[in-house]
Parts: C-alpha cells; sequence; structure tokens
C-alpha cells in the first residue's frame, strides 16, 4: 500500500510543480504526454478493471448499470472541474477570466472524483484492481498528473498570489491516498457488504471510461490523428498491457 500512496501524492504534487514552468510553447509536448497517459487508462479500464469486475460481479446486467451511472457522474462531475481531470489547459494571461467560485468547485469536483479512484486500489477479494494493483496505480498516476497541471493552470489564472494555488494542490494530493486509506479501513472494519464494494468500483470503472476515452478522443480533433500521437496512443496502450502481465 506504501507504494500505491507515494504514487497517489506524488504524481499529484510533480504535475502541479510543473504548471509553475508551463508555457503555451511546450503544448505540444504536454499533449503528447497526455495522449500517453489517456492511452494507458484506458487500456487498464479495458483489459483488468472491467473484466476483473464483472467476472466477480453477482449481478452482471445490474453491474453494468452502475458502471454507465459512474460515466454519467463523471460527466456531472466536469461541470465543477472545467473539464481538469482529462488535461484542459488554461492560459495564463492578464485576459483571461474565470467564473467566481470556479477555484472551489474546481476543487471538490477532482477530490471527489480523487477520493473514488482511490479506493480503486483496496485489497479486497472481489477489487478489479487486486490482481494489477500497481499497474491500475500507475494508471491512476499518470491521470493525476495532467489532471493537477491543468488544475494549477487554472489557479494560476485565478489567484495572483500562489499561496493558494499551492494550497489546494496539497488538498487535491491528499484526496485520493484519503480515498485509499478510508475504503481500506471500512472493508477490513466490514462496514462495506459485497454489493457496496461492487457500486464502488463499478463507479469508478466508469469515470475511468469517460475520463480516458474524452483524452484519446481529444488527441485527434475532427479525428485527424497526427503519426506523433498515434505513436504515444499505442506506446500507452502497449505499456499498459505489459505493465498488466508483468505485474
Amino acid at each position: 500500500m506504501a507504494i500505491n500512496l507515494l504514487i497517489l501524492l506524488g504524481s499529484a504534487l510533480l504535475g502541479g510543480v510543473l504548471a509553475f514552468f508551463y508555457s503555451e510553447k511546450k503544448r505540444v509536448d504536454y499533449s503528447l504526454v497526455l495522449a500517453f497517459s489517456g492511452a494507458y487508462l484506458f487500456s487498464i479500464t479495458i483489459t483488468h478493471i472491467l473484466p476483473e469486475l464483472f467476472s466477480s460481479s453477482e449481478n452482471i446486467s445490474h453491474t453494468g448499470l452502475y458502471v454507465l451511472a459512474g460515466f454519467f457522474l463523471q460527466q456531472i462531475l466536469e461541470l465543477f472541474t472545467a473539464g481538469a481531470e482529462h488535461g484542459h489547459l488554461h492560459s495564463k494571461d492578464n485576459h483571461h477570466h474565470h467564473r467566481a467560485g470556479l477555484a472551489i468547485s474546481l476543487l471538490v469536483g477532482l477530490s471527489i472524483h480523487s477520493v473514488l479512484e482511490g479506493s480503486l486500489l483496496t485489497h479486497s477479494h472481489i477489487n478489479p484492481a487486486h490482481e494489477h494493483n500497481l499497474a491500475v496505480a500507475l494508471g491512476i498516476g499518470l491521470h493525476k498528473l495532467p489532471a493537477a497541471f491543468a488544475m494549477m493552470t487554472i489557479l494560476l489564472c485565478y489567484y495572483k498570489k500562489k499561496m493558494w494555488p499551492i494550497i489546494f494542490l496539497i488538498l487535491f494530493a491528499l484526496a485520493s491516498p484519503i480515498g485509499l486509506l478510508l475504503s481500506q479501513y471500512a472493508i477490513d472494519a466490514e462496514l462495506f457488504t459485497t454489493k457496496t464494494i461492487t457500486i464502488l468500483f463499478a463507479l469508478v470503472g466508469g469515470s475511468f471510461l469517460y475520463i480516458s476515452t474524452t483524452i484519446v478522443f481529444e488527441s485527434a480533433p475532427g479525428h485527424h490523428v497526427k503519426i506523433g500521437k498515434l505513436v504515444m496512443l499505442l506506446l500507452g496502450a502497449g505499456v499498459a498491457v505489459l505493465v498488466g502481465m508483468v505485474m
């Protein structure tokens, strides 16, 4: 669990820190990294999380509904996050403004998502991530890095002083580890029933489907995929499969 906690915490902090050095001229390089992370997360979801979730489910049709609910829940959360969870960047110029209260809604929306995704790394006999825990943790980390990066580009635009963006980054970085620890405690203390755990993991699986497919499709605007992004998409998918096989 210590390694998973380190991945969750470190990826968010790293992504946030990198935002301080971001410039518009480096957008292309960032988009390639985003394409890789999206393809990795999509592949882990399709090849491990969902198959193991459905294979351990007592009612497959109900589980499918929970996955669908998670998909649309993530769309609702995006009303508060401005798309930061799948890497939407915001320029840091003096003429770019955001609606009042965006910073708080951004933190709340991203934190809810982060708490849920942290729970996916708990150890349980029906946890769909259990057999490939580290592979999934890396997938979440690859997703959290650009999410934190995008969040900070918004906050640095929203606030003139850097103190509040740093505080928000720390709170966001702690959300997934808190989700992991709380869920593990609930499972160990038998506060969660088998059905509760299934629903929780299905919701996360659905949200991963939404985020990863959004990243992949946004990597090819107008359905025109450049060779560089295609390579990164294939590389991300390939690495996910290999990591899943090894770990």
